[in-house]
């Protein structure tokens, strides 16, 4: 996940890559969509939507330190073309093909 300083700064990480030419990857969709070239990391509405049944078993008197660590379960891919097409790259049809979303 990005921290805070990542976040509040997205638009110039995103510019500097562009200016220097550097294909890049972050870990969430709204870089992609803000002009970074990928995105791929945990789906944040699935984690959302997963969380409350822990706070559900802590508030029932489950031990917090006795439930299991769970894992991302889905991840999403989100490639942003027009990026690519700027950085004179050609994204891989198989790649195209699993992502979540494109952003053309």
């Amino acid at each position: 996940m990005p921290d805070i300083f990542t976040t509040v700064n997205r638009g110039l990480i995103i510019a500097q890559a562009a200016q220097q030419r550097i294909p890049t990857i972050y870990s969430t969709p709204q870089f992609a969509a803000d002009g970074g070239l990928i995105a791929y990391g945990p789906d944040l509405l699935d984690l959302h939507r997963r969380a409350p049944s822990y706070v559900d078993r802590i508030l029932k008197g489950a031990k917090p330190t006795e439930l299991p660590v769970q894992s991302p379960a889905n991840f999403d891919l989100v490639i942003n073309l027009k990026t690519a097409k700027a950085l004179g790259l050609s994204v891989s049809p198989i790649l195209v093909a699993r992502a979540n979303e494109l952003i053309e």
